[in-house]
């Protein structure tokens, strides 16, 4: 996803965007890891445990995505704008859902 989509989904939507690093200064509302002081300095304890809970709530949506993908074969190679991706991704989290017995 480009940094501009990440932008624009944390100021239209109001939708904070978690990030990795690539996407540093990507703008307000896009949350990336606090990068590795230079030289022998120590990340502070804040930055620290920021990073690694920004890496927990990140590490979700990577599962979902990989098993979404792994499960449905189309969805890998599929490329579109995720506007338009959005409504199979949604039917095939249902599918999913309805196979893994989460709903009836």
């Amino acid at each position: 996803m480009s940094s501009a989509a990440l932008y624009w989904a944390a100021s239209h939507l109001d939708l904070p965007s978690l990030a990795d690093g690539g996407y540093d200064g990507a703008g307000i509302g896009v949350h990336t890891p606090v990068k590795q002081p230079a030289g022998d300095q120590v990340l502070a304890a804040d930055d620290r445990t920021y990073n690694v809970l920004l890496r927990g709530l990140r590490c979700l949506g990577e599962r979902g995505f990989a098993v979404l993908t792994g499960r449905w074969r189309a969805l890998q190679h599929f490329t579109a704008s995720p506007s338009k991706i959005g409504d199979i991704v949604k039917a095939a989290l249902v599918l999913t859902h309805f196979e893994h017995g989460k709903i009836a």
